[in-house]
């Protein structure tokens, strides 16, 4: 490699550490993301004219072709996607960076066969490739809606045969050396069976996780492709994006009561722990509901409130509306701020980048470890479009499928108030005992509408 392709290689992998550095808060994260973009640029008008090896004309011309495509039509789709498509537009992202791995796997086996380590890493970039691919889609399904959660009779123990069988297989292409093509078809069918049996179960409450662990098995995916090629900017890119969103998945873990193991071997979402009786949930009592004049007086009069966003908010597009709501509280002297549970929405800051992009301070989301002792003294907490991460069953109810499971203690504040469009239960499928709570009133509807209603009757106090 000449000494000037080594140079942007480092210069590119420097503006990656950078970029993904300023990514940790929303006031730098834009800025973040365009280094990494020109550190990316960079990396690739380097690889493709400061390469030390033959390549026909014709391969600039389809390589070229190529980018273009890609740069149009993620273009497009950029700034087309509304904010609660994002989640499936990561998921699909994800997809798309494990299928290329897939792809240079199979295109580099017959390069690579005689030698055990590097034919390790093209099964390697294979199986892990094809299993973040299929895995990709099937989330990207689940979170918009057009597939449902299916459990397979004994799901576990099939997924963990087929996961075991992978690496068996895998071993044995290995240490049979030689070019064995029809060996490794067989390997990545198998692999891409596993990415849909390893998602098809999963619970949609658990898609947090989900998405966290494909974004680390496609940074692994790129990284592996970096071995392959001796090429460092893409090994070291693999490495923090693997690594980033393994940090992250443990995060995910932490905030929903769940172990690595357990992701990893698809025992969360439950086994069935959702149907029968804790479906139904052991609630009891009455619902209060109330209008937007009785909730407007309500906060009207608080001196601290706070407002708890969920996946409603998203969906309803109402961040715009209950930021106007914010600042209305605030230009009345009442303390506002927003508590953010980690797994809120379908994917990891949902709410953060939801509620940026409404301008929200950064300063008043509050997460949840910090914001769980301040709702002892909090007036009222508005909580819009959220439900399992508020339940207090996580707390009461040892047989529930989110017990154990950390949540924000709204049960403690003086007065709550819940924005839904009805009394369905959540993702986690189990009824919210918030909703019966003597401190709670019910103020039904789209949250948009809703928020606007509040804001109306506010202005007029």
């Amino acid at each position: 490699m000449n000494i000037t392709l080594s140079i942007i290689y480092l210069i590119a992998t420097v503006t990656f550490v950078i970029g993904l550095k300023m990514l940790g808060h929303p006031e730098t994260a834009k800025k973040g993301n365009l280094i990494a973009a020109v550190g990316m640029i960079l990396a690739i008008i380097g690889t493709i004219f400061l390469h030390d090896f033959e390549v026909p004309s014709i391969n600039y011309i389809l390589i070229g072709a190529a980018l273009l495509v890609g740069t149009i039509v993620g273009w497009l789709i950029a700034i087309k996607v509304e904010m609660t498509k994002m989640p499936e537009l990561v998921s699909l992202f994800n997809g798309f960076g494990g299928a290329s791995a897939m792809l240079i796997g199979v295109v580099e086996y017959g390069n690579k066969v005689g030698d055990a380590m590097q034919t390790s890493t093209v099964i390697a970039a294979i199986a892990i490739g094809s299993i973040t691919f299929t895995g990709s889609l099937i989330a990207w399904a689940k979170l918009n809606g057009s597939m449902k959660d299916i459990r397979l009779p004994k799901y576990n123990l099939l997924n963990n045969i087929v996961l075991l069988g992978l690496i068996a297989f895998s071993t044995y292409i290995v240490m049979m050396g030689g070019n064995h093509l029809f060996l490794i078809y067989i390997l990545l069918f198998a692999s891409l069976v596993y990415g849909i049996l390893f998602v098809i179960p999963i619970g949609g409450a658990d898609m947090p996780v989900v998405i966290s662990l494909l974004n680390s098995l496609t940074g692994i995916a790129a990284a592996i492709t970096g071995i392959l090629y001796g090429n460092m900017v893409m090994l070291v890119g693999g490495i923090l994006v693997g690594s980033a969103g393994l940090i992250l998945t443990f995060v995910m873990c932490d905030a929903m009561n769940r172990s690595l193991s357990n992701v990893i071997f698809g025992a969360f979402g439950g086994d069935g722990a959702s149907e029968g009786v804790a479906a139904v949930g052991k609630t009891g009592g009455t619902v209060k509901k109330t209008t937007a004049s009785d909730s407007a007086i309500l906060l009207n009069y608080a001196s601290k409130v706070v407002i708890v966003p969920g996946y409603g908010l998203a969906v309803a597009q109402a961040q715009h509306v209950i930021h106007e709501l914010e600042l209305l509280l605030t230009s009345k002297g009442i303390d506002v701020s927003y508590a953010i549970h980690p797994v809120a929405g379908r994917m990891p800051g949902h709410m953060n980048v939801l509620l940026a992009e409404s301008n929200v301070d950064y300063d008043k989301l509050i997460e949840m470890d910090d914001i769980n002792p301040q709702f002892a003294n909090t007036d009222v907490v508005l909580v819009v479009g959220a439900n399992d991460v508020v339940n207090p069953a996580a707390h009461n109810d040892p047989s529930s499928p989110i017990y154990g499971m950390p949540i924000l203690d709204v049960e403690n504040a003086k007065h709550i108030i819940i924005n839904k469009r009805s009394m369905n239960a959540g993702y986690a499928g189990i009824q919210n005992e918030l909703f019966f709570n003597q401190k709670t009133s019910m103020l039904f509807g789209d949250a948009k509408a809703a928020l606007t209603d509040l804001v109306s009757e506010l202005k007029n106090m």
